[in-house]
């Protein structure tokens, strides 16, 4: 085979494989999309100062979403040693139950928000043996009495536990991480989704953990005190490429995002609802709010929870702003 002959047959390889890659990437935009919210009572109300009822009840009503992230609070449920308190809890679901709203109940020691472990005071000054005990109580606990919740389609186990750049925690101890994962699995029979930085980590940990699904972040201007603002270079295909990787060399089933930016990023010692215009806009206005979500799609996702609901809110309700809370209903109800 002469030297032409055999650079075609390679260059015509590679072009099958190129093309190969890129149908499969612009069909996966195709795909039907799932749009959610996480809802978290605790940061409506103790950080912007909201009824978080109200904000819970317009999700609902307003926006009509149809999928939902909630945290089940330790340090809410826990309050006094071995007394447990599902109030405000069982109301959200109740409340989503009645509207056949999809739900992933995260449960665990780390969860979403600040100040990420949500710990019951009473565990001050244990040692960490018996903390674990404690904690797989409690998740043992809360998982029993939703397991049988048809409207829960999945049961998220810790927050991203090995993003130890980020939150008041201890460091993580995968062996009790893998521990609360098979104990939901036992009790529950449902898929386990487990979360890691999309920006910050290489997923390998986290895939080895017992998990059936992933759910990453996905950011695309974040703060940093060193550099200050700054916007990720990656483009859609980037995530796109680490999802077919992941699925294929790993145990995880799936990858959705778990964590979608859609709210304005603050500083330490910040609040967004005392944050001026000029502020917020360093990091989210309303056109990266769509172009977080064209870019989603553009990644090949096919299911996605966004972050800010209690903001859009405040927006709405307190800053005469409702760009975001009409341009995130358009979801729901395009």
């Amino acid at each position: 085979m002469n030297f032409i002959l055999r650079h075609k047959i390679i260059f015509g390889l590679v072009a099958i494989v190129v093309l190969l890659i890129t149908s499969l990437y612009f069909l996966s935009f195709s795909r039907p999309m799932n749009w959610g919210v996480t809802f978290s009572s605790a940061y409506a109300k103790d950080e912007l100062g909201l009824d978080w009822k109200e904000v819970y009840l317009a999700l609902l009503d307003d926006l009509r979403v149809d999928h939902l992230r909630l945290p089940a609070y330790w340090n809410q449920i826990e309050k006094v040693k071995g007394q447990y308190d599902f109030s405000y809890l069982d109301w959200q679901i109740d409340e989503a139950v009645k509207r056949n709203v999809k739900i992933v109940l995260v449960v665990g020691r780390r969860l979403p928000r600040w100040p990420e472990c949500h710990d019951p005071s009473w565990i001050s000054g244990m040692n960490p043996v018996e903390v674990d005990q404690k904690l797989m109580e409690f998740v043992g606990t809360v998982t029993r009495r939703y397991a049988g919740n048809k409207q829960i389609i999945y049961f998220q186990v810790e927050n991203e536990p090995y993003l130890t750049t980020f939150g008041i925690c201890p460091k993580p101890d995968t062996s009790v991480l893998k521990e609360e994962i098979e104990l939901v699995k036992k009790l529950t029979g449902k898929p386990v989704l487990v979360t890691d930085s999309g920006e910050l980590s290489t997923w390998w940990p986290i895939s080895h953990s017992g998990g059936d699904i992933l759910g990453t972040t996905l950011y695309r201007v974040v703060y940093n005190p060193t550099v200050g603002y700054f916007r990720w270079f990656t483009p859609p295909f980037f995530y796109w490429a680490r999802v077919q990787l992941i699925e294929k060399i790993s145990p995880l089933k799936r990858v959705i995002v778990a964590e979608l930016q859609a709210e304005s990023w603050h500083k330490a010692g910040e609040n967004l609802a005392t944050m001026t215009p000029a502020e917020l806009n360093l990091s989210m206005s309303i056109n990266q709010f769509r172009e977080n979500i064209s870019f989603t799609r553009r990644a090949g996702f096919d299911e996605a929870y966004l972050w800010g609901v209690e903001w859009w809110y405040l927006m709405k309700s307190q800053k005469n702003d409702p760009s975001y809370w009409n341009e995130a209903k358009k979801l729901w109800n395009p």
